[in-house]
C-alpha cells in the first residue's frame, strides 16, 4: 500500500511539474506573439509613412517639371515672336 502511495506521489509531481513547464513555455509563446504583432503594426505604420512621404515628393517633383515645361514653352514662345519681328 505504502509503495502505490509513493509511485502515486511520484507521478503526480512529475505530471505537475512537466504541466508547468508546458504552461510557462505556452506563456512565452503568447508573449512572443503579443510582441510581433505590436511590431508589425509598428511597421505598417512605418511603411505607411514612407509611402506618403514619398507621394509627395513624387508630386512636389511632378509641380516643378510642369512649372519649367511651362517656363520653357512661354521662353520658346517669346523667342519665336522675337525672331518673327525681326524678318
Amino acid at each position: 500500500m505504502e509503495n502505490e502511495i509513493t509511485v502515486s506521489i511520484f507521478f503526480g509531481f512529475t505530471s505537475s511539474v512537466l504541466l508547468a513547464v508546458v504552461a510557462f513555455f505556452i506563456r512565452q509563446l503568447h508573449n512572443d506573439f503579443r510582441k510581433m504583432g505590436e511590431n508589425l503594426t509598428e511597421v505598417k505604420t512605418t511603411a505607411l509613412l514612407i509611402k506618403s512621404e514619398f507621394k509627395n515628393g513624387h508630386e512636389l517633383l511632378n509641380q516643378k517639371v510642369e512649372y519649367l515645361e511651362q517656363r520653357i514653352s512661354k521662353m520658346e514662345f517669346t523667342q519665336i515672336k522675337n525672331q518673327d519681328h525681326e524678318k
